[in-house]
């Protein structure tokens, strides 16, 4: 599952919205499942659809206390691969019966795309709501490991006992939005190497 993870004031049920809204035509079906903290998003095929294969993914979306996580499920293939077959294996016999395959490729094509373009709608979701990947102004303050003292974003030591905040200090993952700590120089959750780390 592909994870991102948005801070800011945003909830599970404005992601779940927004994607019925968008997905929820033509050849797709869109559904929510739940409402509150935790809302699944089903995307698929309709069952009688005009063209192209079966395809199906699922989004979860669940609020924590910063925001919300994000995972989409892996894409059902099997359907656009037996309908890309059938294309293939008619055009191998008949070159002009591509010509009537056109509104299958069409729909398959966009099936394909379909997980890039639920990203795209929900960083548009959440680029309204002023949520990113960046730390909200609550969740940047360091709570010192020794005395308990809340302290500004950026000290490098405690501003009550004076302990050092180096590796206390959070900040999040330029790709996927989780929060790491200072002294980490990939993210755990994707992977990617941190910019601190880049910098060091």
């Amino acid at each position: 599952m592909d994870s991102r993870y948005f801070h800011g004031d945003i909830t599970p049920n404005q992601i779940g919205r927004a994607l019925v809204a968008r997905f929820d035509h033509g050849n797709l079906r869109a559904q929510v499942i739940g409402v509150g903290d935790k809302v699944v998003v089903q995307i698929a095929t309709r069952e009688f659809r005009a063209s192209g294969g079966q395809t199906a993914l699922s989004v979860h979306i669940e609020l924590f206390e910063d925001g919300i996580s994000v995972q989409i499920g892996e894409q059902d293939w099997l359907g656009i691969a037996a309908s890309l077959g059938q294309t293939i294996i008619s055009s191998i016999f008949n070159p002009l019966s591509v010509i009537s395959r056109l509104d299958d490729l069409a729909q398959d094509y966009n099936s394909l795309s379909l997980i890039g373009a639920v990203w795209d709608e929900i960083e548009n979701v959440a680029r309204s709501a002023e949520a990113s990947f960046e730390l909200s102004e609550r969740m940047k303050r360091i709570v010192c490991e020794y005395c308990q003292t809340a302290n500004p974003p950026g000290e490098p030591s405690c501003i009550a006992c004076g302990a050092p905040l180096g590796g206390s200090q959070l900040h999040t993952c330029n790709k996927c939005g989780y929060v790491v700590r200072g002294d980490e120089e990939r993210c755990p959750q994707c992977g990617n190497l941190l910019e601190q780390a880049i910098i060091r």
